[in-house]
């Protein structure tokens, strides 16, 4: 990301208010396979009780990039992070990450959506009776 981007976009990601507060209040945890940064708060308590957690994305700020691990960590699900759980185990239920595709040729179009290349839906059957006014 460029600095010009940093200073005026919050969208984008970390911000250069985001990288002082990190510098200042934050300590590192880990990274994760994608390279975001998790960090938690170095002093004193949030506004839940508990220290603040966050992460720094590598790329452009998207909730879904958090790998399951660390998904759990950053919702105080788990109190250790997957870099000092040594008992952590992927649960086989667990997906790599998918970017979320909407408004992309890739995206999800089920059966019978207009959008969808094989648009053709199955035949009515004989249970439907259409409504008619008396």
């Amino acid at each position: 990301m460029s600095i010009v981007s940093e200073i005026f976009s919050w969208w984008g990601g970390n911000t250069w208010s985001n990288r002082i507060y990190t510098r200042l209040r934050g300590r590192h945890v880990g990274n994760d396979e994608r390279g975001n940064q998790y960090f938690v708060q170095s002093k004193g308590i949030g506004p839940l009780g508990v220290p603040r957690r966050w992460v720094v994305y590598k790329d452009g700020a998207e909730a879904s990039q958090i790998s399951p691990d660390w998904h759990g960590w950053m919702h105080y699900t788990v109190d250790l992070p997957p870099t000092e759980d040594q008992a952590y185990q992927p649960r086989p239920w667990q997906k790599a990450h998918q970017p979320n595709l909407t408004g992309t040729p890739a995206a999800y179009r089920p059966q019978g959506s207009i959008l969808n290349s094989d648009n053709r839906r199955k035949a009515a059957t004989g249970d439907y009776k259409p409504w008619k006014p008396e």
